[in-house]
């Protein structure tokens, strides 16, 4: 996505297609972490001494450390980009000039993505135990939460273009004014985009997960799916139905409520948002 071209960042055909795009990373980042058994030491603060103070889990320790290295890279200067770790350093390159494209918000949702990743995906894409790769499993939990974290507060881009188009514009100002969280999460949700969302994800999650044969054919019979799959494409369905898309949808809740504050409707200028 091309955020220094403000058109491009909220036009909803072009949001879908990155999302759609992240759809792949995320798919190609769980089949890579799923490869290593859980390694729940990686997990447990206190296991490891840093030489630094610090006393977290080793993966606490490497994302601040790779975030520390993406921060001087101006990652987290772009719109679509939230850390997990706090404070980081500013740039070593200069800023890029980003149009205005969201309103002001303090809305980061990575300590949940951070909780259900551990909690609940972790222990469905990966095997129990131990099998000491310690490094490779955190350094591929790190880009499965990255891609998570991009795909989800997306939720703010779409919530914009949605509460931009004139045609609802004034049922949203409605509805922020009243805190309808329902209303709102009704008049957001597309059930037949979710469907073929999920559908689109299984079809990939069933061909990502399988290797491709010498003759360029990929083999989809139940009885290999069992003996090869990297990934069950039921918990990577499940995943987006009880998890991606659900806190995208309160991302883009949370978004809204604070859409009007400060804001002056152009449409009548003797009103204001917050009003």
């Amino acid at each position: 996505m091309n955020l220094l071209n403000k058109n491009d960042a909220l036009s909803l055909a072009k949001l879908r297609d990155v999302l759609i795009r992240l759809e792949d990373t995320i798919i190609f980042a769980l089949i890579e972490r799923a490869q290593f058994a859980h390694n729940e030491c990686v997990y447990r603060p206190g296991v490891y001494e840093f030489g630094d103070g610090y006393q977290g889990s080793f993966l606490g320790y490497l994302l601040r450390e790779m975030e520390t290295v993406h921060a001087r890279a101006r990652r987290y200067t772009s719109p679509d980009e939230y850390p997990f770790t706090s404070p980081l350093p500013g740039p070593v390159i200069p800023a890029l000039d980003f149009p205005s494209i969201l309103h002001k918000n303090n809305i980061n949702v990575n300590s949940d993505i951070m909780d259900r990743y551990l909690q609940d995906i972790l222990p469905r894409i990966c095997v129990p135990g131990d099998d000491l790769n310690y490094g490779s499993s955190a350094t591929r939990d790190v880009e499965c939460l990255q891609a998570l974290s991009k795909r989800i507060h997306y939720g703010k881009f779409i919530a914009e273009s949605k509460f931009m188009n004139p045609a609802e514009q004034n049922e949203y100002i409605r509805l922020i004014k009243a805190k309808d969280r329902d209303g709102l999460m009704e008049l957001l949700t597309n059930r037949a985009v979710e469907a073929a969302l999920l559908r689109r994800l299984r079809r990939k999650a069933m061909i990502y997960g399988h290797d491709i044969t010498e003759n360029g054919e990929i083999v989809l019979d139940d009885s290999a799916q069992q003996q090869n799959q990297k990934i069950s494409p039921d918990v990577v369905v499940d995943l987006y139905e009880r998890f991606v898309i659900p806190l995208t949808k309160e991302v883009e809740v949370d978004y809204l409520l604070q859409r009007l504050d400060g804001w002056q409707n152009p449409n009548d200028p003797g009103q204001c948002g917050d009003q």
